[in-house]
């Protein structure tokens, strides 16, 4: 009998992808009965199984009308799946036009780099967001001070010596938020 070898990391990549909230679906040219034993023994939330390349690219439309969709593969046949996905991951170690038409590609084959990816990317969005929302109420508050809002009440002028310094502090605030990035790692699952 046919067995299907599932990669070591794959368990742990899908509990980690499920603790971000995330739905897990195969699809694949397995017969249904082997990929649906799969996702049972890996927790996997959807299977299409027995489809042909473009019967992929069908079942990734489907399941792109549910909502955003990160589509990860390695091989030949996922090419077409990975361009029509909305986030096309492929694997590192697969074949060169799988590469080619994704638009994430992993250094690794160790699947656990998906949901670290996944997690970097929402954690360098956080860090946009608060980046421009620092930079907005800092400049909503100070520019004002700099053209002399608070002269005719209180005698306060912004030396443009001064406003020039504090808009190059504003920067190195939002530069040095952003670089604390480069320390990020994800937490394990």
């Amino acid at each position: 009998m046919y067995k299907r070898q599932v990669k070591d990391s794959t368990p742990q990549a899908i509990r980690a992808l499920h603790a971000l909230g995330l739905k897990v679906a195969m699809i694949t040219g397995d017969n249904a009965r082997t990929a649906q034993a799969i996702a049972r023994e890996l927790g996997i939330d959807e299977v299409v199984a027995e489809v042909l390349p473009d019967g992929k690219v069908a079942a990734v439309n489907r399941l792109k009308a549910l909502g955003p969709l990160a589509y990860v593969g390695d091989g030949i046949n996922d090419a077409p799946a990975l361009a029509t996905a909305d986030v096309g991951i492929a694997v590192g170690t697969g074949t060169d036009i799988a590469i080619e038409a994704a638009d994430v590609v992993l250094m690794t084959g160790r699947l656990t780099a998906v949901s670290d990816a996944i997690a970097l990317s929402k954690a360098t969005m956080r860090n946009i967001r608060q980046n421009l929302f620092w930079a907005f109420a800092y400049n909503a508050a100070l520019i004002p001070v700099a053209a002399g809002v608070l002269w005719p009440s209180f005698g306060i002028l912004l030396s443009p010596v001064f406003a020039a310094g504090a808009m190059a502090l504003s920067s190195v605030f939002v530069l040095g938020n952003a670089l604390r990035l480069r320390r990020y790692t994800p937490t394990p699952v």
